[in-house]
């Protein structure tokens, strides 16, 4: 080989070593090609690590020691294979990989596919918009819009699993009452007959069809909670969808192939244990769209709460059509909800700058999570999943709901103001049934704040579906370099307005203000690059317009 040619295999190999190149693998349970190897990216002093594991926001920017596979685990919540820094750095791969994070380093193992990094510019904004553009570039669509415009109600809290069309009519007639707006109403798991069973139940739910008539005509949207569960004890649903093999996931045992099982993989949840549909299958994924094209045909149903599709619900000892990762069944999932405006979705792998609405996982009820809702929603617009919505108001978990005499009045209303500037805000939970004058009224007044925010938001929303710029950012991302990442506890809505709810108890908090000149929500002038004490009122959101 003369010296022009050892050059040129010299620079190529240089080009590659950028990349880790694992062999396509036949079985996506076991990682190849970095057994025995890694890949390690040296850090520029001082560079901060983000990732998009959204349920690890509040670790962000991480410490030293931190560590995560993508493989089969989306922790409850939305997930992409994206790591960034705060001075450019990116590393994206379209497979699974683990990563640990060190003081100096990222070092990446188990590898399952080509793993990518580099350098654009010297800020998380910059390389961010990098992986938006090369990896998840926006649809041009957005979900339904009256998901931003007004607020959503969920009655997961109030009725849990006594899902039932008196009570759900009566929880409409009395968001109306109590003077607030109407917008989509979802109603949650026990509507159906059973899992896979996707009618109304008769006893409950008597004439349907009339409960959606009655909630169109008071200017609600509806949607329906579904999953992709099939109870176990429905025979001859199960004996149907096995007839052609086609369904569900099969029972795997040491001699057993998809090609030779007979008996559906039982998979435990947390509504106990159900058959699982299989959506590397056309004809699987052919029968789930008829189950909602059916519902939005005959009862009028505007939209689904497509909930599950965990990828821990997929385990490497279930046999499905295709040799396909837990992850991309995940992803397969999530792209039924692109033919519904009206959609909502927690659990996604790779589904980034497409118009779904992603919910944060339940939250309890309680301070220390109350607290994470703004970095976690933080992470989901920094990670391409900008059409939001920060879980419940004042938490999703109904076992924390149980007793009544341990409602903390003021964190509900603390939850709601932080809703109330995200790009979503969900009911679920009545506050005019747990709360007194005062902090009902606070609550209200937060909604009103955000009436007035929502041509802000809307023109947000749209921008974001054309660009995948965040809706929410936060203050690393739009000052960088002024030793703002470590704040969890204020945001930016949009280029201009930065607003600091309060998180906790008590009615004071610390205040960092990036440069600039700042109009605040009470009319007082101040000035950036400095920290403040303020006063917050029971009803006050605290928030400021950069004005020079």
């Amino acid at each position: 080989m003369n010296l022009s040619k050892s050059l040129v295999a010299l620079a190529a190999f240089l080009l590659l070593s950028c990349s880790v190149n694992a062999q396509a693998n036949p079985d996506p349970s076991q990682p190849v090609g970095l057994q025995a190897s890694s890949l390690v990216i040296q850090l520029e002093p001082n560079e901060k690590i983000w990732s998009g594991i959204i349920t690890d926001g509040h670790k962000m920017p991480y410490t030293s020691g931190y560590q995560f596979d993508f493989y089969a685990d989306n922790q409850g919540n939305q997930t992409q294979p994206l790591l960034l820094g705060n001075q450019g750095l990116w590393v994206w791969s379209e497979a699974p990989y683990a990563f640990e994070v060190a003081a100096d380093k990222i070092i990446i193992t188990k590898a399952r596919g080509l793993v990518k990094h580099g350098r654009v510019g010297s800020s998380l904004a910059e390389a961010r918009n990098f992986g938006s553009a090369e990896f998840f570039p926006p649809s041009g669509r957005t979900p339904d819009e009256l998901l931003f415009a007004k607020p959503q109600y969920n009655t997961w809290i109030e009725l849990t699993y006594n899902q039932n069309q008196a009570d759900v009519l009566k929880y409409a007639r009395a968001i109306l009452a109590n003077g607030f707006p109407p917008g989509v109403l979802m109603i949650d798991d026990t509507w159906q007959e059973n899992y896979g069973v996707w009618n109304f139940h008769p006893g409950r739910f008597p004439d349907p069809r009339r409960m959606l008539d009655e909630l169109h005509q008071m200017g609600f949207k509806v949607m329906v909670w579904i999953c992709p569960f099939v109870s176990a004890d429905q025979s001859r649903l199960v004996h149907r969808l096995l007839k052609d093999k086609c369904f569900l996931m099969q029972k795997n045992s040491a001699k057993t192939t998809w090609a030779t099982a007979t008996d559906p993989a039982l998979i435990k949840w947390w509504n106990g244990y159900s058959a699982l549909l299989d959506f590397s299958n056309p004809k699987a994924v052919r029968w789930f769209n008829e189950q909602m094209d059916r519902l939005v045909k005959d009862y009028g149903v505007d939209g689904f709460k497509l909930d599950a599709g965990d990828m821990q619900y997929y385990p490497p000892d279930a046999l499905s059509h295709q040799s396909v990762s837990p992850n991309r069944q995940c992803e397969l999932y999530a792209q039924f909800g692109l033919r519904f405006p009206l959609n909502e979705y927690r659990a996604c792998w790779k589904m980034a700058g497409q118009p779904l609405a992603q919910r944060l996982r339940d939250k309890n009820h309680s301070w220390e999570d109350v607290q994470k809702l703004i970095p976690h929603m933080l992470a989901e617009g920094l990670f391409g999943y900008t059409f939001s919505c920060p879980d419940m108001i004042g938490g999703g978990e109904y076992d924390s709901f149980q007793d009544l005499k341990k409602f903390d009045q003021d964190l509900v209303v603390r939850s709601a103001q932080i809703h109330a500037l995200m790009p979503m805000m969900q009911f679920s939970v009545a506050p005019w049934r747990i709360l007194d004058a005062e902090h009902l009224a606070a609550v209200k007044k937060a909604v009103n704040i955000r009436e007035q925010f929502t041509p802000e938001i809307l023109a947000w929303v749209r921008q974001s579906a054309k660009t995948g710029e965040p809706i929410v950012k936060s203050l690393e991302y739009a000052f960088p370099h002024q030793g703002c990442e470590q704040i969890k506890d204020e945001f930016m809505l949009g280029d201009s307005i930065l607003v600091a709810p309060l998180d906790r108890k008590g009615n004071t908090r610390s205040l960092v203000l990036p440069q600039g000149k700042w109009m605040s929500d009470d009319g007082k002038t101040l000035a950036g690059g400095s920290t403040y004490s303020l006063e917050v009122s029971i009803d006050r959101i605290p928030y400021f317009r950069l004005i020079k």
